[in-house]
């Protein structure tokens, strides 16, 4: 990021050498993004002495044309078009070390087209460690609908999820087998039957089953099926069970997937961790199958939990959505894993709205039309319980999965009794929404009451009624709401 030539003059843009990402045309002020550009905003953390601007510009140069020295070879293209533009740098208050956001635009033939892999090898691909940066995020991204329409989306999205199932107007339930490892197939497909027929809608794999030696995949396979299938005769309703098809290659999660349909199954699981080539392949299939696509979000943390470094997660529901999955675990506000109430709604917003407006509070960057690109449901998992159902209905709304794994597993009435008890507290906390009550501040009575006439429910508010989660968030929006004086 030398500034001079050795001889102490500028150097001009041309001429052999190191010069400042600034001059080779990076840094444009001036420059108003068009509607087909792709947009990002980039949290930087410079180092001691690194102009904020620089660092923008270099962020824009090296996640698009530019390299450490002047190439002769950019006057072979147009390279002022191919060039990122990073056109605004903005303070973030009160940081220490100084944190700044950086507005960049990219022409759209920069990219190919239907093509995740791409689109991050380029935005995030070799910029993350870059020395002349303390720490980079990827805070949010701006797709136009030009690039969208080259994605196939969601399989079947929301809508068409929920005709599938014949289920409307409530949340979604559904619980992980617990523990996650170590039951046999037999043992496993109880937990799966217990759970569906007193009343979830789903079960689940968890992310790290398999196929281990104590519990093969075609063996849990069989047992979860002939669990998902006699709830279904017992209850009349339609039933699913995440059957995870993760593997070690391609060839096995399609062998996988195909066992799944021939056994009636009609959702299957993949992890994150698969990578996005895998997560687009299997999202083809999915469609081209009628088979809803659940994603369990493994992995995620390690790069989109920290405030000042990786990518957010709301980057990464954009990149889901527009690949194509149907589910997708984004928080849930009151739970045991990571959650800022704000930030939660700026991911749910993301993957279920068609037209998401710019909005500091929630950590939106960007006006985003998603061209009528179907809606992907948020699964809200991790330490939720029948005694927060009017937050969780609050918080999430009801075009989401809500998976009470230990809240149905761990009911000291059975399992069944469990799964009675969530869907129960759905039920009456749907039923008062709907009658225009308000739930949020008579959620605790409207429990209660039922309690007196659901055993199931008692014992589990009884057991978890006064089990919170209150820990500070590390990862929030910059922007907070200003108390306006009064008079």
């Amino acid at each position: 990021m030398s500034t001079t030539e050795g001889n102490g003059k500028e150097s001009s843009r041309w001429a052999a050498g190191v010069i400042p990402y600034k001059q080779m045309g990076y840094w444009k002020p001036d420059y108003v993004p068009k509607d087909t550009d792709i947009l990002a905003a980039f949290r930087l953390t410079p180092q001691d002495g690194v102009d904020p601007e620089e660092a923008g510009a270099a962020v824009a140069g090296e996640s698009s044309t530019a390299t450490w020295t002047v190439v002769w070879t950019d006057r072979l293209t147009a390279y002022d078009n191919y060039q990122g533009k990073c056109y605004k740098v903005v303070p973030v208050p009160n940081t220490e070390p100084r944190q700044y956001i950086a507005y960049i635009s990219y022409e759209l033939d920069l990219f190919e087209e239907g093509s995740i892999a791409n689109l991050t090898s380029s935005i995030i691909g070799n910029v993350f460690g870059f020395k002349a940066l303390k720490a980079l995020r990827l805070e949010d991204m701006r797709i136009p609908t030009h690039y969208l329409k080259t994605f196939q989306g969601p399989p079947h999205g929301i809508i068409m999820e929920r005709e599938l199932l014949n289920k409307y107007g409530r949340p979604l339930l559904g619980a992980t087998t617990k523990p996650k490892l170590g039951l046999t197939p037999r043992n496993y497909g109880r937990v799966v039957y217990e759970a569906l027929r007193g009343g979830l809608d789903f079960t689940k794999d968890d992310e790290n089953i398999n196929s281990q030696p104590f519990n093969r995949w075609r063996d849990r396979y069989l047992f979860c099926m002939e669990a998902v299938h006699r709830a279904e005769a017992e209850t009349g309703e339609i039933k699913g069970h995440y059957l995870n098809v993760t593997a070690g290659t391609m060839e096995d999660m399609y062998e996988r997937a195909e066992f799944a349909k021939q056994l009636g199954s009609v959702i299957i699981m993949i992890d994150l961790t698969i990578g996005f080539t895998a997560m687009t392949s299997m999202s083809k299939w999915a469609r081209k199958n009628s088979m809803i696509l659940h994603l369990h979000r493994a992995g995620h943390a390690t790069y989109t939990r920290q405030k000042n470094h990786g990518v957010n997660f709301r980057v990464v529901s954009k990149w889901c959505r527009m690949l194509g999955v149907d589910h997708i675990h984004a928080g849930t506000v009151v739970g045991k894993l990571e959650g800022d109430p704000n930030a939660i709604k700026g991911y749910y917003d993301t993957l279920r709205e068609d037209y998401v407006k710019e909005n500091p509070l929630t950590g939106i960057y960007f006006d985003q039309d998603w061209g009528h690109m179907p809606g992907v449901m948020p699964v809200a998992s991790g330490g939720i319980h029948a005694g927060q159902m009017h937050q969780l209905l609050d918080y999430l709304g009801e075009d989401t999965v809500l998976q009470f794994g230990g809240g149905t597993i761990g009911h000291p009435m059975g399992i069944a009794a469990g799964a009675t008890a969530n869907r129960v507290a759905v039920e009456v906390m749907v039923q008062a929404r709907n009658e225009g009550r308000d739930y949020v501040r008579e959620g605790p009575d409207i429990l209660m009451k039922a309690a007196r006439w659901s055993p199931e429910l008692k014992a589990a508010l009884d057991v978890w009624g006064d089990i919170t989660f209150d820990y500070e968030s590390t990862d929030v929006p910059d922007a907070v709401v200003t108390p306006t004086p009064v008079g």
